[in-house]
């Protein structure tokens, strides 16, 4: 009869344990959202225009950077929680929950990344960030031993809507354009989510004691958790530090000032020939660049221009950052485009303020390159 008594599952008593939060985790918890934020969103700037290998290096890059991010913030705010009662970890259930945050997080990353970039797909993203974040969080709660959280439905469905609301938001501004402005308030965006999200969510928990047998099995203590967490706040630092110094110098590159005189740089300028001449023309006159062969064609106002480059040799001298290659034949200026025309598999852009041109077709896989650089 003993053996069987000892074999009956914990009992969970009725009374609500009260808890507060340590402020300084509350704060450092939002830090550690905002620093892997940034970190993430900087780090696929760009990813659009690379090999599809790359892109893939770069999105898992990302996918793990803000996931961990998610799961580091929950577990340094779950340290700050102070509860009457000592409690412990299920060591699988935690690493499930991170998991869980690095999945959903890539697959929202593929959604944007690969393809067109629509504002559906925007919205997709965010809604699946939405769920992930609260996926995360009630299931490390799930795994909390000693102590049992009690849920309300209602704080569920609110943790749940605001998670999706605030994801939404963060991919629609941090997609919209890939700017650095874009980027400052998507990674603004996204740290709100997760922070919101697990005090909404923490609002609407109680705990209650679980009285019988202390569990046998492997637990993860506070001490432990937090010299996990400590690591993974070390290397999101690092992240950090390197994606910002990074960013830093592409933003002093895009700001400096341009000093009028002539252009000393030939990567400014392109050459063409003409009445047994060499001349140049400056990047910014020209509204497309066709193959010709071995060499190309400058479309610049009403004049059409013989070019020595070929099209690869043009499209890796050109530093102008208006350039796209929208074509195999094609590089075009997006600053001189006027009107854009989506067909069924391709596109048009239209250059009315160009005579010499009129429009440039775009390929089919250079669509979410081309939308991107015209601001769509």
């Amino acid at each position: 009869m003993a053996g069987r008594e000892d074999a009956k599952p914990p009992r969970v008593e009725g009374i609500l344990l009260d808890y507060t939060h340590n402020g300084l985790f509350v704060i450092a918890s939002l830090a550690i959202a905002l620093m892997a934020g940034f970190a993430g969103l900087s780090l696929t700037r760009g990813a659009s225009r690379m090999a599809p290998t790359m892109r893939k290096v770069v999105v898992t890059g990302s996918a793990i950077i803000l996931g961990w991010g998610i799961w580091s913030m929950h577990f340094v705010a779950m340290l700050g929680l102070q509860l009457p009662v000592m409690f412990f970890y299920d060591p699988l259930i935690t690493l499930i929950s991170a998991l869980i945050a690095i999945l959903m997080t890539g697959a929202a990353l593929l959604v944007v990344h690969f393809g067109q970039r629509t504002l559906r797909k925007r919205i997709l993203a965010g809604v699946i960030l939405g769920i992930g974040i609260p996926a995360m969080h009630y299931t490390g709660m799930s795994g909390m031993q000693i102590c049992q959280p009690v849920y309300s439905a209602f704080g569920i469905i609110v943790a749940l809507a605001a998670s999706i609301g605030l994801s939404v938001m963060s991919f629609l501004i941090s997609y919209g354009e890939r700017r650095a402005k874009n980027i400052l308030l998507g990674t603004l965006g996204f740290a709100v989510a997760v922070f919101a999200v697990h005090f909404i969510a923490m609002a609407g928990t109680g705990f209650v004691l679980v009285s019988g047998p202390t569990p046998t099995g492997p637990a993860l203590s506070n001490e432990l958790l937090a010299f996990g967490v400590a690591l993974s706040v070390f290397v999101l630092s690092g992240a950090f530090l390197l994606t910002g110094a990074t960013f830093a110098v592409e933003q002093a590159a895009e700001i400096e000032p341009t000093v009028p005189g002539p252009v000393s740089s030939d990567i400014q300028r392109i050459p063409y020939e003409a009445n047994a001449k060499t001349h140049f023309i400056n990047t910014s006159s020209v509204a497309a660049i066709r193959a010709e062969g071995h060499y190309t064609v400058l479309n610049a106002g009403d004049n059409k221009l013989f070019c020595p480059w070929s099209i690869t040799e043009a499209e890796n001298r050109i530093a102008n950052e208006a350039f796209v290659r929208a074509h195999r034949s094609y590089l075009l200026n997006a600053s001189h485009v006027t009107s854009f025309e989506r067909k069924k598999d391709n596109g048009v852009c239209y250059f009315e303020n160009t005579p010499s041109l009129g429009k440039v077709p775009v390929a089919r896989s250079r669509l979410a390159e081309v939308r991107e650089k015209l601001n769509m």
